[in-house]
């Protein structure tokens, strides 16, 4: 197979592809060790990604009409830059097809759109372990951010926190 990236086509992701994103979500999570966390289903992106209100965008990338890749974001907004931004929540290329830069090109479309709608920046988390994904981040100027930590609270612990009465 030749590595020339020329055939590579990147498109915006549609409800038909709704199966094969989640099988790429789910060998992501293969990849990162954490597939037991992964609890969503295609129906949820179905309902989540494609119906009325869209909480995400894909991109997907094909070579030969083969899926390769796929890009999922969402919009986000800066308070302190006053400016739109994207949030990257997964990217993903087979394994076959990597070295070709899809990913690369993946991640430059996605930055590509937000700043034609006003955009100034792209966020997005890379499992702390990963070294292989920090590297290539690292590699197109990505960098991580030494002021700023993730919090989360998911679960059990989300619905209590939501549930709580205010006092």
């Amino acid at each position: 197979m030749s590595t020339s990236s020329t055939n590579v086509v990147i498109r915006p992701g549609r409800i038909e592809d709704v199966e094969t994103i989640h099988a790429a979500l789910l060998r992501l999570g293969d990849n990162t060790g954490a597939h037991q966390e992964i609890t969503s289903t295609p129906d949820d992106l179905r309902s989540y990604g494609f119906g009325e209100n869209p909480a995400f965008s894909t991109l997907i990338a094909e070579v030969g009409g083969e899926f390769a890749g796929l890009c999922l974001h969402f919009p986000i907004f800066s308070t302190w830059m006053g400016r739109p931004g994207v949030y990257v929540q997964d990217l993903y290329v087979e394994s076959r097809f990597r070295g070709r830069r899809i990913g690369e090109r993946l991640l430059r479309r996605v930055a590509r759109e937000c700043r034609k709608d006003g955009g100034a920046y792209l966020r997005l988390s890379v499992d702390t372990d990963n070294q292989t994904a920090k590297a290539f981040y690292e590699r197109l100027g990505i960098g991580w951010s030494s002021t700023e930590q993730v919090q989360k609270i998911v679960g059990d612990a989300f619905f209590a926190f939501a549930d709580a009465p205010e006092e």
